[in-house]
């Protein structure tokens, strides 16, 4: 379904990643990895555990009932759940961690846009301890208070604890907000509440206070603000990936972890900006409350990039080579590839 993709974002990436990497792997948690796990192929989801530090769970876009933990200081697979009490899946595409402590999952994917009536959210509590095992999960059907539609980003807000999906549309798609509490009786409809750009995952930041939405090519962090988008959102300067698939935050809030489909995957740190920590910091270390990075929108007076680590600093000139250099290929097959 995504070959031709991948091997142009493949192409693309030989020619524009540097040659060079500023930062070791394998030795700190929240870094750079790449996922090692050959069972890995299709990670379409990204969420940092609350329970256990340096960890990060995903799953494949497929119709089995899998997550997996990895651990980001070495990209090996440390526990894998298998989700019981649930049908089988048809399209797993986002994952996030409430303040309940669930691991919410979304079985929210459509290539056909609108194929299916009803769609699914999973949600189990975050084990205790990081092992291969089966955990019992609950199932919530899922209907869009106006019609079917394909969506891949699902964000849990770690305050309300309200689950939100961002619908993917080339030509843009919509914030939908579920109700205040899932319901395993009945179906759970979510409302349109604002409108976004094309969106393949979304996470709210620890505090709540912000949503970054990423796409292909670009992410914006955005001002949440009752319920809702609260401004344009800025920039992030997000990494070019070839099927770029999932993000999420780093649990203390300062950086953005971003993922891709395809076999031994990268996953990429992407500083806040004004959020960089000390080299002598601990990971993980609260930040003071007169943080700048604590405050939405904060800004480093650059348009909003800030410090960025692994191959952030490439977000913004490698945007420019692709929407140069694919545009044709993009505007004639794009749109075919993504709903066979």
């Amino acid at each position: 379904m995504r070959t031709a993709l991948c091997a142009l974002g493949a192409a693309a990436a030989l020619v524009l990643l540097p040659a060079g990497h500023a930062r070791a792997e394998g030795q700190e948690p929240d870094r750079d990895f790449t996922i090692a796990d050959p069972r890995i192929t299709e990670s379409s989801g990204l969420a940092a555990s609350r329970a256990h530090p340096g960890i990060y769970w995903t799953h494949n876009d497929q119709d089995a009932p899998l997550i997996y933990g990895i651990d980001s200081r070495t990209g090996e697979t440390v526990a894998t759940l298998t989700m019981q009490g649930v049908g089988t899946p048809r399209d797993m595409e986002g994952i996030s961690v409430g303040p309940d402590g669930d691991i919410y999952v979304g079985d929210i994917g459509d290539n056909l846009d609108g194929s299916w009536d009803h769609v699914w959210i999973y949600r189990f509590p975050e084990p205790k301890t990081l092992r291969d095992q089966k955990v019992a999960a609950e199932q919530y059907d899922v209907k869009y208070a106006d019609g079917p539609r394909n969506a891949e980003a699902l964000m849990v807000h770690p305050k309300t604890g309200r689950v939100y999906i961002a619908s993917k549309n080339e030509d843009g798609g919509g914030l939908y907000a579920g109700p205040e509490k899932l319901s395993t009786s009945g179906t759970n409809t979510f409302r349109r509440v604002d409108d976004v750009p094309w969106v393949t995952d979304g996470a709210f930041s620890p505090d709540g206070g912000r949503l970054v939405l990423r796409g292909y090519f670009s992410a914006k962090e955005y001002a949440w603000k009752d319920g809702r988008l609260g401004d344009g959102g800025t920039g992030v300067g997000a990494p070019f990936q070839g099927q770029a698939e999932s993000v999420t935050y780093t649990t203390d809030g300062s950086a953005f972890m971003f993922g891709s489909e395809g076999g031994n995957s990268k996953v990429v740190r992407v500083d806040r900006a004004g959020a960089d920590r000390p080299a002598t910091e601990a990971p993980g270390t609260p930040k003071a409350p007169d943080d700048p990075a604590a405050t939405p929108g904060a800004d480093d007076g650059q348009g909003g990039q800030g410090a960025q680590g692994g191959q952030g600093a490439q977000g913004s000139a490698t945007l420019g080579f692709l929407v140069l250099a694919g545009a044709t290929v993009l505007v004639l097959g794009f749109k075919r590839l993504l709903r066979r």
